[in-house]
């Protein structure tokens, strides 16, 4: 995979030339050493925190390659002031047991990140990109 990157001595640039969210927009994660991950709010703002892009630790230990695809495969709950909520927990080349595993999974940290756990949940639906939506609670 082709990985763009953004050098140390090259941000005070990219956010004169470009705001913040406009950066956040134009990459889809962000991954950063420990020690930046402290400069990152004072160079560049609360842009990126706003954005839910706040970069990922990535330390001198760990595989570069093998942190990518734990981004590329981690979903995020937002919860806003809706009452209704979406993510992704599958692709097309994914085998029934592993999807259904993933919805499991990501079904069971929702409602554990709710707080009257299954008693705040009225149904949930599961949808596959061009199908009808399926009631399963």
């Amino acid at each position: 995979a082709q990985l763009r990157c953004i050098w140390v001595f090259n941000w005070k640039a990219v956010v004169s030339t470009q705001s913040t969210g406009k950066l956040a927009k134009s990459f889809d994660a962000f991954l950063a050493s420990d020690g930046l991950i402290k400069q990152i709010p004072r160079v560049l703002g609360p842009g990126l925190n706003k954005a839910g892009k706040f970069p990922t630790s990535l330390s001198h230990t760990e595989s570069m390659e093998e942190k990518v695809e734990t981004v590329k495969k981690t979903i995020k709950f937002q919860m806003k002031k809706v009452l209704c909520l979406s993510v992704a927990v599958g692709n097309v080349n994914m085998q029934n047991d592993e999807l259904l595993a993933n919805i499991m999974l990501a079904v069971n940290f929702l409602v554990s990140l709710l707080k009257k756990n299954w008693q705040n949940v009225r149904s949930l639906n599961i949808k596959s990109t061009m199908g009808k939506p399926q009631r399963i609670y």
